[in-house]
């Protein structure tokens, strides 16, 4: 409890259960925990909001001890002191709105659907950018328990013009695509795929994001009513789709749909009244990627199956291709035996092509030719053999008359 006062500086019981007891049936564990905070001096009720519910902040005390409980990566906000005006009174407290009230209740559902723990989260955490702006989250969220390394939230109750936040995801593209400290531009400029992140400068302050893309950024709507809501997420989808959508593949060629999504800025949407509608809240199917149709657990809609998967998938479907059809382009190349009306065998065909002077029988497969080299051996032979016949005949002395004619 000192430790999520430290860290939010002011919630409502029914946050704070939400928060660190969301299996609870009610809100009086809570209730009872933090009266006993208020007796030994470390948290006191700072004012009643309308909605009835009491606003608790730490005390001087409670803050010191809430410093010692966090770890030093985690900032403590800053301490809410007691005001008092010239004649001695307390003042009403101020400063905590709407808005803020929805950024804590945006921590708490995610953290009671699993999302981390009050240590994972971060408030109002600074993205500087070279032209002079700095781009505030109202929560960064890192869970990677729950599949989730990195998240930079946005709580929007329909109050802001949609190129505001258009301009949100403008800035924090440009953030990303910072370089790191001495980082060669040349080869961030050549960089393909996930060696774009090693250059940037975001991967030296966020852990790696387990999947394509830069950081997710999630906007978590609310108020007004449920059809202004939808029309601010169209309206947002529409103008801001050239830093979420991902980009053709460089030298894709036919049947590549996938998209790279390397150095794009993954988009997800939501509502706080409908993930405090669905059972199982923030856990839920109550999330969706800007650029799809279909609502998505949080795994789900930061997942890219259409990026570097689909084209691992793709590009093999087109090798296969391919291959099938040079295959059979060189099959209807297949020289065929003139003799015997038979298709070359491998061996023969490369046999044949092997020299660039044309054989005798080039024509023939292996087998006619094979027989053909037989007979013209046999007929060789023969000639031979009638030759040496002959030879020898010619050879033979002519025989002298042996008996005398009878006179």
């Amino acid at each position: 409890m000192l430790k999520a006062l430290g860290i939010f500086q002011r919630a409502t019981a029914d946050q704070l259960w939400r928060m660190l007891r969301p299996t609870d049936r009610h809100d009086r564990l809570t209730r009872d925990t933090l009266n006993a905070l208020k007796k030994t001096g470390l948290a006191r009720v700072e004012t009643r909001l309308e909605s009835g519910h009491q606003l608790w902040v730490l005390t001087e005390k409670g803050h010191k001890e809430a410093k010692l409980l966090l770890p030093k990566d985690v900032r403590i906000s800053a301490l809410r002191k007691l005001e008092y005006d010239d004649e001695g009174r307390l003042v009403e407290a101020e400063g905590y709105d709407e808005h803020a009230a929805a950024v804590t209740s945006t921590a708490a559902v995610l953290t009671g659907a699993g999302y981390g723990t009050p240590l994972s989260w971060q408030t109002e955490i600074a993205h500087r950018l070279p032209y002079g702006y700095t781009q505030y989250a109202d929560l960064t969220m890192r869970a990677p328990d729950a599949g989730v390394p990195a998240m930079l939230l946005e709580v929007d109750r329909v109050t802001e013009p949609v190129d505001d936040l258009v301009d949100k995801v403008r800035r924090y593209h440009d953030w990303f695509e910072l370089l790191a400290p001495k980082a060669d531009a040349n080869k961030a400029q050549a960089a393909r795929g996930a060696a774009v992140h090693d250059l940037r400068l975001w991967s030296r302050i966020y852990p790696p994001t387990g999947r394509e893309g830069y950081v997710p950024l999630a906007f978590v709507f609310t108020g007004k009513t449920a059809a202004q809501r939808e029309s601010r997420m169209r309206r947002l989808e529409q103008a801001a789709r050239a830093y979420f959508a991902g980009e053709p593949y460089p030298g894709r060629g036919a049947g590549i749909t996938a998209a790279d999504y390397h150095q794009a800025v993954p988009v997800v949407v939501t509502e706080l009244e409908r993930i405090t509608a669905d059972p199982a809240g923030a856990a839920g199917k109550v999330w969706r990627r800007l650029g799809r149709e279909e609502w998505q657990t949080l795994p789900e809609a930061l997942d890219n199956p259409d990026g570097d998967r689909l084209y691992a998938a793709q590009r093999k479907e087109a090798r296969d291709r391919r291959a099938e059809q040079e295959a059979a382009e060189r099959e209807a190349k297949r020289p065929v035996c003139t003799r015997c009306g038979a298709r070359f065998s491998d061996d023969r065909w490369r046999e044949t092509e092997r020299s660039s002077w044309p054989g005798k029988w080039d024509d023939l497969c292996g087998a006619c030719a094979e027989a053909s080299v037989a007979r013209a051996e046999a007929a060789r032979r023969q000639a031979e053999d009638i030759a040496a016949g002959t030879a020898d005949q010619a050879e033979m002395p002519k025989g002298r008359g042996l008996f005398r004619r009878r006179g």
